[in-house]
Formats: structure tokens, C-alpha cells, sequence
């Protein structure tokens, strides 16, 4: 069973060259605008042996020199695949923590608070307790619980740093919001260790990272200033949701907004990241900037589209002289005029566009994104939680329906964790109110009602909760999604819920995938045999969730490929509630008319539990409904820029291929 083929989706191939040259002069070229010495490996798998390797290198060589390898070690969930590797290096017998002294980046404070996560405790879970390293020479901070003297008790730990002669290598993770260690946004240069007031995007990143729900609001950190005075500093990220603060930190000016940037200031320092975090930088996003480009269809897609952004020009008003003084006059000797390319790409977007996303019924269909047979389809739109559809697709779901294709929506999760108390409890409340009426005013729903009333008003952050309240939070879910369907026009049969066992832990931390999970979206495939598949391809989800249905689908799907049906089954991958596609990867935009995205906010709002009170909403403001008009009307606002016609607001899609 394939649990990760989310992993290896790739909208667009990137020329090795770009990001691994073959000499020191190329890099030189394709990274001018990198002020961080930045390395970019294929995979994080990739990325993480490298760095492991390289780590074990400076170890045996600080060793051999003065008998001591001091480590300065962050523990962000980036770190943890390269401890994983340098864990396997120390069984394989290739490098000996025996003269290593460690001394810990941050830590929560106060830091024996009860059910607080702890950075040490993750540490010696995942590297310090498999290697060995002597007990004494791990250092990191005490069991202070109060804030008494506080300056004092970093001072000794800047102290305890300098006893040991310095970092001589420092390992830490670039976090999503471009922090270090546990130093904010609005760190400067000269910060040194001190207690750190987390902010509430931070914490709520950290909870999902831990898998807790109670996180303390501070922190004590080294500083900046710390980080800095380490002889080699290692940072590491992985992944697209890392791409925009790479950017920020690796090309960006300087600026205490991203503290990470301040490691431009280090004379042996290393950015590493994948390709994912990468393709936000200059050489993998605008290589034309810096060197002689491959060009394919989507890379030249890309290029016009940043040249109408530019000069502020539709696609057939660019010229000659536009193209030449942009850097692309590689695409006028290739195809001879900027007319000639214009028309291409204005062609090849305009393709993009249909009414009909199951394809338009006894129409040529050459040159649409859908075939028109067979007709009608069977459609299966796979939603993560109970509202990804509606949210992701909601005007697509209902042009589906209303072109009489087959339409089934399966929600993979219950999504019972994102009801807040007060929801479940007007429920309960309204429940004991008609019990006498209406018949259920049973002993049983009595015991219920008392046992739910009770958790609740003795529950504290963090508590799990008990079997009852789930159970009765997943169906509130299950009927505003019926609702959702209902409204759009779903006939009830087809209307699924999968209650993917992986999610059902009661808490933000949820399991692996697994063969039960896999087994049931590939009965439900099996079963209906679609033509079309609709899946999240929303993997910038901060809890995960997305990835692991999606990982479930592609999994179901790979085990279903020597099945007849399959070779006629088209799988379409949406955005909205976190991203959305960049043009240049679109292959499918459904246009939606002020009316249909009412109707859509309308569907959306049928899930009343995830109005105001939703738990996870994110670092986002907006609610679902306001997120997903602004991304579709901004969508179709970037399709009028570049000359096409102008709607109010467009879905998108992106193909996904099934790896043989």
C-alpha cells in the first residue's frame, strides 16, 4: 500500500540545473539573488541524508581538532527527519556522539507546566536517547516554573554556552513564520536569550506540531545574538507551506518582520530545503531572471503571465520591446514575434475556461478540458472534512448536478473535533427541551444528557472528549452536510460518509493512514466506478488532514488502476480553503456567475458550526465562505488582466496523473 503518493505530485518538472548545477559558477549565476548560501535537494528524504551526512562530517571533524563537538539543536518538526537519519548514521557506526555536548535552542515556560509539550523531551525521543551522548553533557533548560529572576537564569545559560567554548554547530528549522528557535517576528540582530511571548498564529502552529491542545503563551529562547556567535549554523525546510518565508529570508532584505533573514549576516551558514519550499526563489519560479531557460508550455505560461503583470498589459498588447526589456528575448528567437507567442498563450488559457467541467454533451471537445463522452458522468467529489466541498467547489458541484451528471459526495472525516462546546450544547439543550413531546425523553438519553452536561461543565483545555460528545458533534456535521447536498441538488443515496478511522482520536492528533482507511475509499470507487474523481489538492492544510484523505484517494486509486473502468476515470485536484492554484498550472477554470456564487455562500453556510465559533479556522480572519469568493473572484480578475473574459468570480483544477 502507497501511503504517500501526495508527495510526489508535480505540477511542473524542474530542470535539475536549476537547482543542483553541476559547477560553482552556474550556482554562482542562478543563486546572484540568494543572500543565503542555499542548497536545494530533490525530496526532503534527499534533503534530509545530505544534511545528516554533512552533520556527521562537522562532528568528526571538530572532534579530531579539540576533542568536542559542541551542538546547538532546535527541535522543529523539520529538524526531526535529519535526527531521524543521523540516529541511522550512529547504528550504522559512521559517526560517535561520545564527545558531543548538546545545549538546547528554546523551551516552553514555565517548563514543568502539566500537559505543556516539552522541546528536550522531543529531542532525547527522537535523537538524544538513541545515540550516546552522556547524560551530562546534554544541557538545556531547568525546571523553573516561576518568573522570579528570570534574566539571571538565561544569563547562566549564555554562561553554561560559553563554558563550553561555543556552538560549534548549530541545527535549527526555519518556521512558517520565518522564526528561529522560539525568536518572533519583531526579534532584532542583537536579541540574546531571554522569555519569549509566543504569539497565537505561533501557538496554534506548535499545538498542531505536538499534538496538544494546551500550549503555553511563552517561551525561553536563545536570541538572535546567540544563534549568530555559533561557528556554523544549519537551517532546514521543508515543504510549500515554507516557500514564502524562504523567500523572504533567503532573497528578502533584512527585516526584523522575518527573523530568519538576520542569518545573512552569518559567514557559514546553510539554507537547505526541497523543492516544494524552493519554488518560490528567483531560480526555480523566474528562471529566465538568471539564466537561459528550457522552456515547456507551462514555464512560458508563466513567464507572460509575469510579463502582463509587469507592464501592466494584457497578453495580445505585449510587444517586442516588452519581451527584450523583461529579459525575454529567448521566446521572440524561438518563436519569431511576440505576436506569435501572445497567441499562443492567450489560446492555450482560453482553453482552460469551460461551463461544462463534466464536458459539454455532442460538442467537440478538442480543445476542452473535459471529454463530452460518456455522458452523463459519474462523478465522485471527495471532500476531507464535511465542508471542503462546498467551500473548494461549491459552484462546480452544482453546474455538475445541474448538467445531470451522476454526482456523489463522499466526506472522508467526521470533522467532529471542529464543533465548538457551545454548538453541541444547543443541541443538547434543545434535545431536553422536546424529549416529553416528542418521545425521546428515554432513561438512556437521560443518562446521556446528564453524562454530557457534566464532562462539560468540568472540562478543561485540552481534555479529550468523552465518546458521547464526539458521537454527537460528528453527526451535527453529517446533517449541515446533508443540508449542503440537499440545497445543491445531491441525491440523498449518494451522499457518503466514510468516518476514515485515522481521524477519529478525539484530539488534534490523529493516526497514520492505514489499510481500513484505504479500504473503504476504494469500496466506495468500486462501488460507483467513476469517470471523474474530484479530490483535495489542498495539501497547505496546517493540521494535514487534506494530505491524508488525499493520500487515502491516490492510494485507493493506484490499487484500482488495472480495473477497466479506471482507464476511462479522470481525477481533477481543488483548492480553496487554504491556497489556491497558481495560473500557470490551471487546466480546468469553471466560471461562476453572481448568482451561482451566491448560491455557492449559501452552501456554505449550511455548516452553521463553522461560522464565528469554529476552532480552526487559522491564521485567516476571514471565514470559509468570505475566503473562498475573495480566491475565486481573484482567480477570475487574473484572467481579465491577461485580456480573457471577464466573470465574476472562476473555480480551479488541476489534472492529477496516476503514477505507474
Amino acid at each position: 500500500m502507497k501511503t504517500n503518493l501526495s508527495s510526489q505530485i508535480k505540477l511542473v518538472r524542474i530542470p535539475k540545473r536549476y537547482y543542483a548545477p553541476s559547477s560553482e559558477i552556474e550556482h554562482a549565476s542562478l543563486s546572484r539573488n540568494e543572500k543565503i548560501y542555499t542548497r536545494i535537494y530533490e525530496s526532503s528524504v534527499e534533503g534530509a541524508v545530505e544534511v545528516a551526512q554533512g552533520i556527521a562530517q562537522a562532528i568528526k571533524k571538530a572532534v579530531a581538532l579539540k576533542g568536542q563537538c559542541t551542538l546547538g539543536l532546535g527541535a522543529g518538526d523539520n529538524t526531526l527527519r535529519v535526527y531521524a537519519e543521523l540516529v541511522d548514521l550512529y547504528k550504522k557506526g559512521l559517526v560517535d556522539f561520545e564527545n558531543v555536548v548538546v545545549f538546547n535552542l528554546g523551551d516552553f515556560f514555565p517548563i514543568n507546566a502539566e500537559q505543556s509539550p516539552s522541546t528536550i523531551a522531543r529531542l532525547k525521543s527522537v535523537l538524544l536517547d538513541k545515540v550516546n551522548v552522556a547524560a551530562g553533557n546534554i544541557h538545556t533548560f531547568g525546571d523553573k516554573d516561576n518568573f522570579e529572576d528570570i534574566h539571571q537564569y538565561c544569563k547562566d545559560y549564555e554562561a553554561e554556552i560559553e563554558a563550553a567554548g561555543g556552538i560549534d554547530l548549530l541545527i535549527c528549522e526555519l518556521g512558517k513564520l520565518g522564526t528561529l528557535a522560539f525568536n518572533e517576528q519583531g526579534s532584532n540582530a542583537s536579541s540574546s536569550c531571554r522569555l519569549m511571548l509566543l504569539s497565537p498564529e505561533n501557538r496554534q502552529m506548535i499545538a498542531s506540531s505536538y499534538h496538544c491542545d494546551a500550549v503555553p503563551t511563552t517561551a525561553v529562547t536563545l536570541g538572535i545574538s546567540n544563534i549568530l556567535a555559533a561557528k556554523q549554523v544549519v537551517c532546514v525546510a521543508w515543504g510549500e507551506n515554507n516557500s514564502a518565508m524562504v523567500l523572504n529570508a533567503v532573497e528578502g532584505k533584512i527585516n526584523d518582520q522575518t527573523p530568519a533573514s538576520f542569518l545573512q549576516l552569518h559567514r557559514h551558514v546553510s539554507m537547505n530545503i526541497d523543492l516544494p519550499a524552493a519554488e518560490r526563489l528567483t531560480r526555480i519560479s523566474h528562471p529566465w531572471k538568471v539564466t537561459s531557460c528550457e522552456w515547456t508550455d507551462k514555464l512560458i505560461r508563466r513567464a507572460i503571465v509575469w510579463l502582463c503583470e509587469q507592464t501592466g498589459k494584457p497578453i495580445l498588447k505585449l510587444t517586442n520591446k516588452d519581451y527584450n526589456d523583461h529579459g525575454l528575448s529567448e521566446l521572440l528567437a524561438l518563436y519569431g514575434s511576440a505576436y506569435n507567442v501572445n497567441i499562443r498563450i492567450f489560446n492555450d488559457l482560453q482553453h482552460t475556461i469551460t461551463g461544462w467541467p463534466g464536458g459539454k454533451p455532442n460538442a467537440d471537445d478538442s480543445n476542452r478540458p473535459e471529454r463530452a463522452n460518456p455522458y452523463p458522468k459519474r462523478v465522485i467529489v471527495f471532500s476531507p472534512h464535511p465542508d471542503d466541498d462546498v467551500i473548494s467547489m461549491g459552484g462546480t458541484l452544482k453546474r455538475l448536478v445541474d448538467q445531470h451528471h451522476d454526482v456523489h459526495v463522499a466526506y472522508e472525516t467526521s470533522g467532529n473535533i471542529a464543533v465548538g462546546d457551545e454548538d453541541m450544547m444547543r443541541y443538547v439543550m434543545l434535545m431536553d427541551r422536546i424529549g416529553d413531546r416528542f418521545g425521546i425523553n428515554s432513561e438512556e438519553y437521560r443518562r446521556l444528557s446528564h453524562e454530557i452536561h457534566g464532562f462539560i461543565n468540568q472540562k478543561h483545555p485540552g481534555d479529550i472528549d468523552i465518546e458521547a460528545v464526539r458521537y454527537l458533534k460528528g453527526k451535527i456535521r453529517q446533517c449541515e452536510a446533508t443540508t449542503a447536498c440537499y440545497y445543491i441538488g445531491v441525491k440523498p443515496e449518494n451522499i457518503h460518509f466514510c468516518e476514515l478511522p485515522f481521524y477519529e482520536t478525539g484530539t488534534i492528533k490523529k493516526g497514520d493512514l492505514g489499510r481500513r482507511d484505504v479500504d473503504i475509499v476504494k469500496k466506495l470507487i468500486a462501488d460507483v466506478k467513476p469517470h471523474q474523481i474530484f479530490v483535495a489538492g489542498d495539501l497547505a492544510d496546517p493540521h494535514g488532514t487534506h494530505r491524508v484523505c488525499t493520500d487515502a484517494v491516490l492510494a485507493a486509486v493506484d490499487e484500482l488502476l488495472d480495473e477497466p473502468w479506471m482507464s476511462e476515470c479522470r481525477i481533477w485536484m481543488y483548492r480553496g480553503a487554504w491556497a489556491e492554484w497558481e495560473i500557470d498550472h490551471i487546466e480546468m477554470a469553471v466560471p461562476i456567475s453572481p448568482e451561482e456564487l451566491r448560491f455557492k455562500r449559501n452552501s456554505i453556510l449550511k455548516h452553521q458550526s463553522q461560522m464565528e465559533n469554529a476552532p480552526f479556522l487559522g491564521n485567516d480572519d476571514r471565514l470559509f465562505w468570505q475566503r473562498a469568493e475573495d480566491r475565486n473572484r481573484a482567480t477570475a480578475e487574473l484572467y481579465k488582466g491577461l485580456g480573457l473574459a471577464a466573470y465574476e468570480a472562476i473555480e480551479a483544477f488541476v489534472e492529477y496523473h496516476p503514477i505507474h
